[in-house]
């Protein structure tokens, strides 16, 4: 079961709890389904995969406390197919927690999908998006407005929006604009940098090359695309002096989790064994990397609802944490004179879907996904 099935049958529950007469509310529209958080009194510690806020979100309407709001919804939850508990944490959490099986059916989809995995289209129309409604774009002048409609063009279809995008100076285009807060061109002691064309230096007219030109001189593509997308738009972006491949830098860490994920499908390939999805057996540092799978989908459906390619990047961070932690406590390859086993091949099979969704995450940024770092 996905974060986005599990809200689906949330809504059923709700509407079920209406038309029995448990319940006087609106049902809402959509119900927001992830990982439980740390601090908000949703889990976050326990064996819970999912935790959803309905009860907290209708709560006011029914007026009654969250928590009994949470009863019949819990109750029709539990033994859904997939599920294997459901509880009532803090002020009113549904707390989910899924079969092994769900959670190994999740991971053997997204390994057959592949490069479609997070695509709102059909099988075999990656970045073609679902047949929704164009949307026109177009950027206001500077490298970053530039930057982020190049990402939103393949954001916006993968988010089940068709995406027509151009760029241009402000006024010179109809469609949506996309304004982002603009970056001071400074790097040290330098004087701040001209505009010039964009960064695909197609049309000597078009705004910012001479910026994409010094940025990338000094910072190479994928650091200049990962700062200007990282920061949401409405907040500045500081510059940094030279890309560092160090664990403080998030473009690097997530592509060198994909690097790692890459590595362990090679030497599993020398050891004689594959990934097959399966029970893990890590507990809490598996679960985190699933559910951090399992919510890729959603997270691009906002980033193209927002408009908001950082939410991708930040989505990105918490899944490459999440399985570098995972893999330094239960690593999916075999130590020393140890064999291969059922847990290793599925560890594997969870490492290679979390390659997947950096790849294809990477992907919609425009930054690459090298195999060896």
């Amino acid at each position: 079961m996905t974060p986005a099935e599990l809200s689906r049958a949330v809504l059923r529950s709700v509407r079920g709890a209406v038309a029995d007469g448990e319940l006087s509310v609106t049902v809402p529209e959509r119900v927001v389904v992830r990982a439980p958080t740390p601090g908000e009194g949703g889990g976050g510690g326990g064996e819970a995969d999912l935790a959803c806020t309905v009860a907290l979100q209708v709560a006011k309407e029914a007026g009654r406390p969250p928590r009994e709001v949470a009863e019949p919804l819990r109750r029709r939850l539990a033994g859904l197919p997939g599920i294997a508990a459901v509880e009532i944490a803090g002020a009113g959490f549904l707390n989910v927690t899924l079969t092994g099986t769900a959670r190994a059916e999740l991971v053997r989809d997204v390994l057959a999908q592949g490069r479609e995995y997070g695509c709102a289209g059909e099988p075999g129309t990656a970045g073609q998006g679902r047949g929704g409604a164009s949307v026109a774009l177009r950027a206001a002048a500077g490298v970053r407005a530039a930057v982020v409609v190049e990402a939103l063009e393949r954001i916006l279809p993968a988010g089940g929006m068709g995406g027509a995008a151009g760029t241009g100076d402000e006024g010179a285009a109809r469609g949506e604009a996309i304004r982002p807060r603009g970056v001071e061109m400074r790097f040290g002691q330098g004087a701040p940098q001209p505009a010039g064309p964009s960064p695909r230096g197609e049309h000597p007219g078009d705004v910012a090359a001479h910026e994409w030109r010094v940025l990338t001189a000094r910072l190479g593509a994928d650091e200049a695309r990962w700062v200007l997308l990282r920061a949401a738009q409405q907040d500045a972006v500081r510059l940094p002096e030279r890309p560092v491949q160090r664990e403080s830098n998030g473009r690097f860490r997530v592509q060198y989790a994909y690097a790692r994920t890459c590595a362990m499908t090679r030497n599993a390939r020398e050891l004689g064994f594959t990934a097959e999805p399966g029970d893990t057996g890590d507990g809490r540092a598996a679960r985190e990397v699933w559910a951090a799978v399992a919510e890729y989908p959603g997270v691009v459906e906002a980033a193209a609802r927002h408009r908001a390619p950082d939410r991708v990047a930040r989505h990105l961070e918490v899944t490459a944490d999440a399985w570098l932690r995972c893999h330094d406590g239960c690593p999916p390859l075999p130590v020393g004179e140890e064999k291969p086993s059922a847990v290793h091949r599925a560890r594997l099979a969870l490492a290679e879907a979390a390659g997947t969704v950096l790849a294809n995450g990477l992907h919609l940024l425009g930054i690459s996904t090298p195999e060896r770092l």
